[in-house]
């Protein structure tokens, strides 16, 4: 029996089924093309009771979090440069000094520890993905090699209490959410100050952002089921900002239940009646979702299919976890997308899983010349079409497949 990993509700009702999906981060070597690999039910879920959006946990975070994890923030400008203005803003906001310690839970390879780093703060990184720990250590970043929650808090709680604790797009990434929330209770200061960010779920519904659902993100979430997980572990959200990234975030700011001098702002009731108006507080706001994630596959195949018959060629940027989930929802293969590029090192040269598709560097756009550019990784519409403005030069247009189709002029 299902049960909503919050509240142990059974889950019964489905928020959007995208039937069976490889793992999206486990991109293909040449060498294992003809092994088998293995697809896992995609279906989410929304919980009766406190409404948290959810799939199954059909892999373990040790099998997902590996060695060879993929994504590393640093490939990303525009994460960098979100990452420093946090950073500015946090010191500037909270009077932060080199006397507070800050603690990131997923830190990565460092993206973000290193700007507090360069100012004389006390850091310490929590990754639990070998490679890119390793990555934030040779940049001068202490790292924990470890998964985060309850235990793990404690065993760093005598040497390492928080002033500041970061956990930003992993809240998601958790499959027992109350042990990893009961950690940051255990390691944050009394009067210490933890944020975290992740896509939020009022936006992925208004804006079709489906591709978002793969089997890492165990947890689709809004203020209102949030709220819910932080008071059951004395924790207290007492602002929260709307931001841009990843196709609409929330920024919680949370303290102790207990720490009164941190007033909770406006900002909470206006998110939260916003959630309430989008009907986000009753089970009926989750219904209808379905039909429209099935339009959008629709257009991308209409799109596809008639530029393949009118003989252009369409390739894709970037080879984002969300896009797996897109490609394989809605079944294109290299017979309709000639290839991918990604800048990262670290997935050129190997094939998206499900479809196979090939990655290669960006330097390939140039090289064969497409008519049409499918942008995966959305959310960075505009720092990608900047980087790859030079591809206008013979006429190719960008395509954009989120929240419906659009070909920029």
């Amino acid at each position: 029996m299902l049960t909503c990993r919050f509240c142990g509700t059974r889950l019964t009702r489905t928020f959007v089924n995208l039937g069976c999906s490889p793992i999206a981060n486990e991109f293909i070597k040449a060498e294992a093309l003809n092994h088998m690999e293995p697809f896992y039910p995609l279906h989410a879920y929304v919980c009766d009771h406190c409404h948290l959006v959810q799939i199954p946990p059909e892999q373990t975070p040790q099998n997902l979090f590996n060695a060879e994890y993929p994504y590393f923030s640093s490939f990303s400008d525009s994460w960098l440069a979100h990452a420093k203005k946090y950073t500015q803003m946090m010191i500037t906001r909270f009077g932060l000094h080199p006397g507070h310690r800050v603690v990131e839970v997923a830190s990565n390879d460092g993206y973000l520890l290193q700007y507090f780093k360069e100012v004389g703060f006390p850091v310490l990184g929590i990754e639990p993905a070998n490679n890119c720990a390793e990555a934030a250590i040779a940049k001068g970043i202490p790292t924990e090699i470890r998964f985060f929650g309850n235990l793990t808090a404690r065993a760093l709680a005598t040497e390492h209490a928080a002033d500041v604790m970061v956990a930003n797009n992993v809240l998601a990434h958790v499959p027992d959410i109350n042990d990893f929330v009961e950690g940051f209770r255990i390691l944050l200061k009394p009067e210490g100050i933890a944020t975290f960010e992740f896509p939020h779920l009022l936006n992925l519904i208004q804006r079709n952002e489906f591709d978002t659902i793969y089997h890492e993100h165990y947890s689709y979430l809004s203020l209102h089921a949030t709220r819910q997980v932080f008071a059951a572990h004395d924790l207290t959200i007492f602002d929260v900002e709307e931001l841009p990234s990843h196709g609409g975030s929330l920024r919680l700011f949370v303290r102790h239940a207990a720490n009164g001098k941190l007033a909770i702002t406006p900002n909470v009731a206006r998110v939260l009646d916003k959630e309430d108006q989008a009907g986000l507080t009753r089970i009926d706001g989750y219904l209808g979702f379905e039909p429209k994630v099935q339009k959008v596959k629709r257009e991308l195949l209409k799109f596809l299919i008639t530029a393949k018959e009118e003989g252009k060629r369409v390739v894709g940027y970037g080879a984002p976890a969300k896009g797996n989930t897109l490609l394989n929802y809605c079944g294109v293969r290299t017979d309709l997308l000639d290839f991918t590029v990604d800048r990262s090192p670290y997935k050129q040269g190997k094939f998206l899983p499900g479809t196979h598709i090939p990655i290669y560097g960006p330097e390939k756009i140039a090289e064969v010349r497409p008519d049409y550019l499918l942008i995966l990784p959305w959310n960075l519409q505009r720092e990608i079409v900047e980087q790859m403005k030079s591809v206008r030069d013979w006429g190719c247009r960008f395509v954009i497949p989120i929240p419906e189709l659009k070909v920029l002029a």
